[in-house]
């Protein structure tokens, strides 16, 4: 990584490339201030150090204090964006726009290729093929769904190897909450399709899961298993209740994340320095599996800026990713973002910023719980600080 000291009246940026790269802006003592991208390095800097120029009073800030520019050119801008995303995890630079979130989210990993696939909770998501649900925020939410496919699914809850040979089942086939697959009761066939209905039911293919048991409960009246054909039609009944409670309206069954952003008022009444809160729906299957809050302190970048730096962090972590991004205001950098999430996904990831019709309440609804969030914490503040004033 090559290093640019600063000198007094001459603009660094004449020494930088015109090439593609990263930039990290230093103090005095060594200490990064801020890490930035760009396709074209010496543009980009140059721009900071124009006599004249009309910058924030934060960005004025970190300019009078910048003593050295170290740099690194990469081969193309989507490379810069990853280099950039490492660098801010790393060295986490006072005048970028921080996450404040080390968490894992838990998610539900399926491996179907297994001979007995089974449900586990995970908090890290792996390119091996399973299938991967979620994330689940806050974690009651999974218990929630967890407790829910249990109900309408006979699901073993053991932790026993299942396969097929066990001597005898367990009291949870007695009272029907599982088949006994271990023993065999359950062949291999049958349990491969409950997991199959499983997996619908976690995708939200409502419509073929309840097509298929609807076609399995005529086949059983058929041959005249009523017994079979009748817990079918429970099971039916039960799915029906849950999507009605849960489903939001859509005409599609879409997986999406929602990202809106709300933001307090400093002593002067400016928006552009308060704290503000960013709001994460999680959309999958068209039902709001979680939300994720994270709380930034006062920062002068616009909502696009915060929003941009928000998902540049948040999707560098190990998550899913879905095809589709909702968000309030257009993204300078959309393009490049998209085509690496894209990449990292394996598929097309695209960005929305809707204005009217069913993605546009979901916004809605994510700026109302951002902004429920954000009074929430600042009455937290208050608070502590009045206890504080009474304390002393």
């Amino acid at each position: 990584m090559a290093t640019i000291i600063r000198q007094e009246g001459v603009n660094p940026a004449a020494q930088l490339p015109r090439s593609p790269g990263v930039y990290l802006m230093k103090d005095a003592r060594g200490a990064v201030l801020y890490i930035g991208k760009a396709n074209v390095l010496a543009d980009r800097v140059h721009s900071y150090f124009l006599t004249g120029a009309d910058h924030s009073p934060k960005t004025a800030r970190m300019v009078e204090q910048v003593a050295s520019i170290d740099y690194l050119i990469t081969r193309s801008e989507l490379e810069a964006l990853i280099l950039e995303s490492n660098l801010v995890k790393k060295h986490k630079p006072r005048f970028n726009v921080i996450l404040r979130d080390d968490k894992n989210y838990p998610f539900l990993r399926l491996s179907m290729e297994d001979a007995y696939p089974r449900l586990e909770i995970v908090r890290r998501v792996k390119p091996d093929g399973a299938r991967y649900y979620g994330p689940y925020v806050p974690t009651h939410a999974l218990r929630d769904t967890l407790r829910l496919l249990r109900r309408i699914f006979p699901l073993p809850n053991c932790n026993i190897a299942i396969d097929g040979t066990a001597d005898r089942h367990c009291i949870e086939y007695e009272i029907k909450r599982c088949l006994a697959p271990c023993t065999g009761r359950q062949s291999q066939p049958d349990y491969h399709a409950m997991i199959e209905q499983v997996r619908l039911f976690l995708e939200g293919r409502d419509t073929e899961l309840l097509s298929a048991l609807r076609k399995n409960m005529e086949e059983a009246a058929v041959r005249l298993d009523f017994e079979t054909a009748a817990q079918l039609r429970d099971q039916i009944a039960n799915i029906e209740r849950v999507l009605e409670k849960q489903r939001i309206t859509s005409t599609k069954l879409e997986d999406q994340d929602v990202w809106a952003v709300a933001r307090g008022v400093d002593g002067n009444g400016d928006a552009s320095t308060a704290p503000a809160v960013l709001q994460l729906l999680f959309i999958r299957g068209g039902m709001v599996v979680g939300r994720k809050e994270f709380f930034v302190a006062a920062h002068e970048a616009n909502d696009a800026e915060l929003l941009a730096s928000a998902i540049e962090q948040y999707y560098a972590k190990e998550t899913v990713i879905p095809p589709e991004i909702v968000v309030p205001a257009a993204l300078h950098d959309a393009p490049l973002l998209a085509r690496w999430l894209g990449e990292r996904k394996g598929g097309k990831v695209t960005f929305r910023v809707p204005r009217r019709g069913h993605d546009a309440d979901l916004l809605k609804l994510a700026q109302e719980n951002a902004r429920a969030a954000l009074s929430a914490r600042l009455r937290a503040e208050e608070g502590g600080l009045a206890a504080a004033e009474r304390l002393q």
